[in-house]
């Protein structure tokens, strides 16, 4: 099993920050830099579910234009729905504003195949696609110019000025034998969400032996992105997150019990150490809870527990 770290742990508030009050958007990000947390997580979608969604690379692009020290994860971007060149760009733009400061989750999605197919792409390529736009991707990062011909792209003396410095990390969404493989060949490490602590730490050890095998770097970042319901009121938190669970994916809140977790600060934070144990050094939690500013405060504390559980020795 790998050795824990100290984890750093953010929070994903999404919707919480697409409103037209730059004010109200800035005490949320100074609340999550204020109190402590390490970043700021925001997903995407094109059109999920019949139309809702937000494009997770012009959110971050708020995120970090509005502050000067959070960092933002995209946790997960639809990179096989864009062009690599387009995001490529995007990148390179967004690490001049913000050197440093962007990690970029990829995977293929699939929760919603209207959306893939209405953004012209075909389900069943998905994640080939995704495969040669993360190829194309690293190469676009490097400066140089780059000819590609693939089944999908195809570039020629192609070129991003100024590559970004340093170079946006890719970490890679998904699970299974797909996630492993793209990990090891793409990735500079993996993002789970929805698994058990026993089955992210099965995943990290095989992306570990993967990039091994295929003699690459191994990958130094692992993270877990949760729902977790928080509250002082352990009843009121598992209701609020099952809720909010069945609106969004239209299912009863016992499908998702055992891959989220509700409660106190206490209670989540003992949900989450055998995820930090297993290797999950980079944690979000997706806040459900009275208000955007007390799931803030509760993150704040579920990370305080956890930093003092894992605390390096000596």
């Amino acid at each position: 099993m790998t050795a824990a770290t100290t984890p750093k742990l953010g929070v994903a508030v999404n919707e919480a920050l697409l409103i037209p009050d730059p004010a109200a958007r800035r005490r949320i990000l100074d609340h999550i830099a204020g109190v402590g947390l390490d970043h700021a997580t925001t997903g995407d979608h094109v059109s999920f579910h019949g139309g809702a969604g937000f494009d997770g690379l012009v959110s971050a692009t708020s995120i970090l234009a509005a502050s000067d020290t959070l960092a933002v994860l995209v946790g997960i971007y639809l990179a096989g729905l864009r062009h690599p060149m387009v995001t490529a760009r995007q990148l390179a733009t967004i690490s001049q504003v913000a050197p440093a400061r962007l990690i970029l989750g990829v995977g293929v999605g699939g929760e919603d195949r209207s959306e893939i197919s209405n953004a012209g792409v075909d389900p069943a390529t998905r994640g080939r696609r995704l495969d040669e736009t993360l190829e194309v991707l690293r190469k676009l990062a490097t400066g140089e110019a780059v000819d590609h011909q693939g089944q999908f792209f195809s570039l020629s003396n192609a070129r991003i000025l100024p590559p970004p410095d340093p170079r946006v990390p890719l970490v890679i969404g998904g699970s299974g034998d797909a996630a492993v493989r793209r990990a090891a060949a793409y990735g500079d490490g993996w993002l789970g969400i929805f698994c058990s602590a026993r089955r992210f730490g099965e995943t990290v050890e095989r992306i570990r032996d993967a990039t091994a095998e295929l003699e690459r770097p191994a990958p130094s970042w692992f993270g877990l992105s949760m729902w977790c319901g928080l509250g002082s009121d352990g009843d009121r938190a598992r209701e609020l997150l099952g809720r909010r669970m069945q609106a969004l994916y239209g299912q009863p809140p016992e499908k998702f019990q055992h891959v989220t977790a509700a409660g106190t600060p206490e209670q989540v934070a003992e949900e989450l150490a055998p995820f930090v144990a297993a290797g999950a050094g980079n944690l979000t939690i997706v806040t459900v809870a009275e208000s955007v500013h007390d799931g803030i405060d509760l993150a704040a504390e579920v990370r305080r527990l956890l930093q003092a559980e894992f605390a390096p020795v000596g």
